[in-house]
């Protein structure tokens, strides 16, 4: 470090103070940025402060009372780092230096995502991992790696039990907020034991299957644990075939699948007479929900899976934040605490923010209907896969304003990773969706995210297509793929685990996917730990680590400023 601008620094900060005041979130022009950045007391100052927050945080160890696991379908380390970017130019700035709400967690990990059978792991496996402590094998949810994919005789007797039964078993609340339908890989190993998960309904089990005695999704989703809160896509594996969607009256494709002629709605909402349950699948009726009055809820807002947050219909569909706040508002009433899974789509709690991102995201992709990471990336469609990495980070900084830190462990990974990537040396503040600066070697130009393969690989005449005829800021511009293939696939890569609360220190270096549920076990004091953390004290440190906290992060207000 130079030493003649020692003391520059502080300056520096009282400085600035009046000025961040002064602008707000509305952020300092690039050009001011880039001018403090060209000077060496500007990084200083930083690291600094950051490194003087460092040394004053403590680890809270304690008990956690709650948890709640986010979990953002795909959504690897190259994701995270372009939907900064992206956040911040949405915001006016040059992007990089821009700070995400997931950011600002203290503790940071990797995680190791193969599975038992497969070296790039898909959510189903992967779930049963975060979920269940163990690994497992491909296509198969709350399963050891003993069972065998498809094969039912292999079920009974390899069940792994999950984090939120165990939590229900010693008497928190639990819930499942998703996107996808609640069926879904991420959420079904939560709850359910399959060697596949696409067994949703009934009607989707061989014959064999249902013979041998396995039990679809659905099914189990209502019986096999009692989830206080429900709350995705999925109405159609609920109710006997052909009865009408209420959304969707009129369409084949969405009307009731099961052929047991069981309506599992009606199941859970019987499930305990004395409890006040109640099922929406309206947004109106939703809105409608007294907390007070309301032990138990479900909501199923879409025949399968939910749309993207910028295709929603607000009018009928809550967004992923509205459904998070209701969940924890509905959970935290028991005072033993709760555990809250809260997959995927991603909301932008600002007014402001939310018309910038729909200026980018254009309202007129047809019928898409996927609302994740994890699919847009599938389909080699940046913008999609972005944008809701963008809102599903809105969607934690939102639970942080309902949760408190001295008593929740919140924790935010990834399942998977995907073969996406940006570079090209492009300059500071490019588009994050534009060009390279430079041609390749064809002569053409390339945008700075690619794709390693996927739909996106299209050659004409042995020629890769020149992407100066097509719109590549368009919602629907498929990126370039270097494979052919119909969907883009996972990567194998680590995925980070960020993680604040009780406990939360537990989560440094490189660990095994499955640790994650073993940690979240240790801090709640669930089976089957036993010797566990103390309670909190009556009077805690509380606020002393919520100031070390914030000094932490002291320097982060600034960027988010400077943004």
């Amino acid at each position: 470090m130079q030493t003649p601008h020692c003391r520059t620094p502080n300056l520096l900060l009282i400085l600035l103070g009046p000025v961040m005041l002064a602008v707000g979130r509305a952020a300092m022009k690039s050009q001011v940025l880039y001018e403090l950045e060209r000077e060496p007391a500007y990084w200083d100052a930083q690291a600094r402060a950051t490194l003087d927050a460092a040394l004053k945080l403590r680890p809270r160890e304690h008990q956690a009372k709650n948890i709640i696991l986010f979990l953002g379908d795909g959504m690897g380390v190259s994701t995270v780092s372009a939907a900064r970017i992206l956040r911040g130019q949405m915001e006016g700035g040059s992007g990089e230096e821009t700070m995400l709400a997931m950011d600002t967690f203290p503790y940071v990990a990797l995680s190791k995502t193969y599975s038992v059978d497969k070296q790039v792991a898909d959510s189903a496996s992967t779930a049963t991992a975060y979920h269940c402590g163990v690994k497992a094998n491909a296509k198969t949810v709350g399963l050891s790696a003993n069972a065998v994919a498809y094969e039912c005789n292999t079920t009974f007797g390899n069940e792994v039990y999950s984090v939120l039964r165990r939590a229900k078993a010693q008497g928190k609340s639990v819930g499942v907020v998703t996107t996808t339908r609640v069926q879904h890989a991420s959420p079904a190993a939560a709850y359910a034991h399959s060697v596949s998960r696409s067994w949703y309904s009934d009607a989707d089990l061989p014959s064999s299957a249902r013979q041998q005695g396995c039990v679809d999704i659905a099914t189990q989703l209502v019986t096999n644990v009692d989830i206080d809160v429900i709350l995705g896509g999925g109405r159609m594996y609920m109710t006997p075939k052909g009865t009408p969607d209420p959304e969707y009256p009129t369409s084949n494709s969405r009307k009731g699948d099961r052929k047991d002629k069981r309506n599992l709605i009606d199941v859970w909402l019987k499930a305990k007479p004395n409890k006040k349950s109640h099922y929406v699948w309206h947004r109106k009726e939703f809105d409608e929900i007294n907390i007070k009055a309301t032990d138990r809820l479900m909501g199923l807002f879409e025949p399968k899976d939910m749309r993207f947050e910028v295709f929603r219909n607000s009018t009928r569909d809550p967004s992923i934040v509205e459904m998070t706040e209701k969940a924890i508002q509905i959970l935290s009433k028991n005072p033993k605490g709760y555990f809250l899974f809260v997959e995927d789509e991603y909301y932008i709690n600002d007014p402001l923010i939310e018309n910038l991102i729909k200026l980018v995201v254009i309202t007129i992709m047809k019928n898409y209907g996927h609302g994740r990471i994890d699919h847009g990336h599938h389909d080699g469609i940046a913008k999609l896969a972005l944008t809701e990495a963008v809102m599903f980070d809105q969607a934690i900084q939102r639970a942080a304003q309902l949760t408190r830190e001295s008593d929740t462990l919140t924790v935010v990974t990834a399942d998977h990773s995907h073969v996406f990537t940006f570079g090209g040396n492009t300059p500071r503040g490019n588009p994050i969706f534009g060009l390279a600066p430079k041609k390749a070697d064809d002569k053409m130009p390339f945008t700075s995210i690619l794709y390693a393969n996927g739909p996106g690989y299209v050659h004409i005449n042995g020629t890769r297509g020149n992407i100066t005829m097509v719109d590549y800021y368009d919602e629907e511009y498929m990126q370039q793929a270097a494979v052919p293939l119909d969907a883009e696939t996972h990567g194998g890569e680590d995925v980070a685990i960020y993680a604040k609360g009780p406990m939360a220190h537990l989560f440094h270096g490189v660990k095994e996917q499955n640790y994650v549920a073993h940690v979240m076990a240790y801090a709640a004091c669930l089976k089957p730990y036993t010797n566990c953390p103390p309670h909190p004290h009556s009077h805690t440190s509380s606020g002393c680590v919520n100031t070390t906290s914030s000094l932490l992060f002291g320097l982060l207000s600034l960027l988010w400023l400077l943004r």
